[in-house]
């Protein structure tokens, strides 16, 4: 029955699909042949990629709303590897690449079987979002110069940079009439692609900016060739290059260099690219996802692999999952994964009916739609951004961007790595924390009370991340979690940022994921993905920041009335009276969160000695009762049941309620006044809330829960169980 109803929602879903995939194919097809074309290689073989992706990965891949085809980031490499193996040579310099392109695909595959899709979380965010801007830098500087009508600029990136300015006055003074208007194509291209998120008609917005392009581009054409008397103005050597017999003209990869350095090192570039743009895209459409399902990512990098691997044979590109299309996939009700299958048929009847017409569209018009996306990509507002987050992040940023232009793709996130790494030993002032706990468990999970429990200990950063992501994953998302980094020394901005991602999704599907320990440590910025360090000492460089969970307390403080500070540093003179503190020493009491019968806080303390020494932190409630209370500890029945047997007391009974006795553990010296305390409301209060481990003196009643710092929600509990208590007494 199951299966039947999953057929029947597939099969009313097909509407929706269709018309998403048409959309998506509007935009795939000029996207394929500008990236192909950007890459050095036949325009024909970014749409044999699109088409190939398209159908293989919504066959047996395990994602559900991705789009599939060439990438962004694939452009740069591709190209190097054209230039590199062909010495020259672009077509043979191709043949050479698709079979690179081939084992690339293999490498996939493999990669899937062995389960790496969790690589993706090796890699430092702001690493990743230098190694992009590169890339984007890398299409920008190529790109400009054909969109200017200079298809025949080259040198390295930072040469056509330079060059930038020279081609722009070469457009503008060139006697050339074809290239003039090649290139006002192309600049009339790029104010499309500026201006039209700001059109606000919504049967302009039906068709996607570069399908505009595409039908503006097309339409000049036929309106030279059928209402002009002056010829068509633009050469054909400046027009897209098809060719006549599309299914006949397939290249086949050239496996001649196979054992060349040069070839190996084409096929790592592309292996890892193709892996890295796919496992972030994947990541980030699971987030647009509407019905907030999980891909299976291991799954997914096999099938990309097959499709790569048959898409080369063919004469293709890699193929990888593309956000940028995703993304429009599921703006347009793209459901399943037969949106993508359609994007790909669609693709495949535009080449075949209508091939004669894209030999029409000029190359000028493909690159701005490319100097658009490499702009995006390399946005000055992804620098502030990053800034944002930290100082350090920017460092980051800064060098893998520049080791990529300068290098390599591959040299670039390496080195990206190697910074981040060095940043943060620099930061923490201290190597040994990582290498001697970086291959330690360091994550410990269970569940108590229906809620799960995750502490992170010794420190947590992309380095180790795959340890706690392996733990959350196994988490239902309508759970309640709680992630206490209170052991930790040291968080990198890779896990805050994943941790909110995290809390977002389990929002969205009605459960509750909270990160708590962070309070005592120190913030480079105040932005809420700044990595975080535990400081034993004060250090200028960083501030006090109030973390998310303090944010919350200061919020409750508000709403209830109370007050609430964040660096309290505070004695708590009544804490060493009570008897759970006498062979244990309180070092610091902060996020006070008191009125005038009662204070809620977090509270560091130390047992044992030496080598046996351990910290703990805890939240605690204080009440100060407005009447006499006996000495007395209130615990369910267990094991601090026979703690005290040793310690010379006994359970004390309260007559008529058997279940009460049954249920808790109560002792102290003056049974009388103990009995006389427990009226039938007080009995009937604990019976009916949740348990807590209570003290009680002459200097008022101390409440906790566990022996760690409580959740916001349980703050909030606790907090409404103690102004209960302090009413009935």
């Amino acid at each position: 029955m199951k299966k039947k109803s999953t057929f029947k929602i597939f099969v009313s879903e097909i509407p929706n699909n269709l018309f998403a995939g048409f959309v998506v194919s509007l935009i795939a097809l000029p996207l394929a042949l500008g990236l192909a074309l950007a890459s050095g290689a036949p325009p024909i073989s970014g749409v044999i990629a699109a088409i190939v992706g398209g159908t293989v990965v919504s066959l047996i891949g395990g994602s559900n709303v991705t789009i599939t085809g060439p990438g962004n980031g694939l452009v740069v490499v591709i190209l190097a590897a054209i230039t590199t193996l062909g010495n020259g040579d672009m077509h043979q310099g191709f043949l050479y690449t698709l079979a690179a392109i081939v084992i690339s695909g293999v490498l996939l595959i493999i990669l899937g079987f062995l389960r790496m899709g969790s690589l993706g979380d090796f890699f430092p965010s702001s690493a990743i979002q230098g190694m992009l801007a590169a890339i984007g830098i890398g299409i920008f500087a190529k790109q400009i110069h054909v969109m200017f009508g200079n298809t025949a600029a080259k040198g390295s990136i930072i040469e056509l940079l330079i060059k930038i300015p020279e081609g722009f006055i070469n457009f503008i003074t060139t006697t050339n009439s074809s290239m003039f208007y090649a290139g006002l194509v192309g600049f009339v291209s790029l104010l499309i692609m500026i201006f039209y998120s700001k059109i606000r008609n919504r049967y302009f917005q039906l068709i996607p900016a570069p399908m505009w392009i595409v039908v503006l581009s097309v339409g000049l054409y036929y309106y030279f060739d059928l209402f002009s008397t002056a010829s068509y103005p633009i050469d054909k050597a400046l027009l897209i290059n098809l060719p006549d017999d599309i299914l006949s003209n397939f290249a086949f990869p050239d496996f001649g260099k196979v054992y060349e350095i040069s070839f190996l090192n084409a096929v790592i570039g592309i292996t890892l690219i193709a892996s890295i743009e796919s496992l972030l895209s994947i990541k980030a459409v699971d987030k647009l996802d509407p019905l907030k399902r999980r891909s299976n990512i291991n799954k997914d990098i096999k099938a990309l692999g097959l499709a790569t691997v048959i898409s080369g044979f063919l004469g293709g590109l890699n193929v990888v999952t593309v956000i940028a299309r995703s993304s429009v996939n599921v703006n347009n009700k793209g459901s399943n994964k037969s949106a993508n299958f359609f994007h790909a048929a669609f693709l495949l009847a535009f080449i075949l009916l209508f091939a004669t017409e894209l030999r029409k569209i000029p190359l000028p018009a493909l690159a701005a739609i490319l100097v658009f996306t490499g702009y995006k990509l390399a946005s000055p507002e992804n620098l502030v951004k990053v800034f944002r987050v930290g100082r350090e992040q920017l460092i980051i940023f800064l060098i893998t961007l520049l080791i990529t232009i300068s290098t390599s793709l591959i040299t670039g996130i390496l080195t990206g790595i190697f910074v981040t790494f060095i940043a943060h030993i620099i930061i923490n002032k201290n190597a040994r924390l990582f290498f001697k706990n970086a291959l330690k468990p360091n994550v410990l999970m269970f569940k108590e009370d229906g809620k799960y429990y995750v502490s992170v200990q010794n420190f947590s950063s992309f380095l180790n991340y795959t340890k706690l992501k392996s733990k959350l994953n196994q988490i239902p998302e309508k759970e309640e979690v709680i992630v206490d980094f209170s052991l930790c020394d040291f968080v990198d901005h890779s896990v805050m940022e994943n941790m909110n991602n995290y809390a977002q999704t389990f929002a969205r599907k009605g459960g509750h994921f909270e990160v708590i320990g962070l309070d005592d440590s120190k913030s480079v910025s105040e932005h809420p993905f700044a990595l975080r360090k535990l400081l034993h000492i004060k250090a200028n460089s960083f501030q006090n920041v109030l973390t998310k969970r303090q944010k919350s307390i200061e919020k409750i403080s508000t709403e209830m009335h109370w007050t609430y500070n964040a660096f309290s540093a505070q004695e708590m003179k009544e804490l060493p009276t009570f008897g759970y503190f006498k062979k244990r020493e309180i070092s610091k009491v902060s996020n006070v969160l008191s009125n005038e019968d009662c204070s809620i806080f977090d509270v560091q303390f130390s047992e044992g000695e030496l080598i046996a020494k351990q910290v703990i932190k805890a939240t605690m409630l204080h009440i100060h009762p407005q009447k006499e209370v006996p000495d007395f500890t209130l615990d369910k029945e267990g094991l601090f049941e026979y703690i005290l047997h040793f310690t010379g007391y006994k359970d004390i009974n309260i007559e008529k309620h058997p279940d009460f006795n049954q249920r808790f553990y109560l002792a102290g010296k003056s049974e009388e006044k103990i009995r006389a305390f427990f009226t039938d409301e007080l009995i009937l209060f604990f019976e009916s809330n949740q348990h807590y481990h209570i003290s009680a003196t002459e200097n008022g009643i101390l409440i906790f829960g566990n022996e760690r710092l409580a959740s916001v929600k349980e703050m909030k509990a606790l907090a409404y169980f103690g102004m209960s208590l302090q009413k009935i007494i």
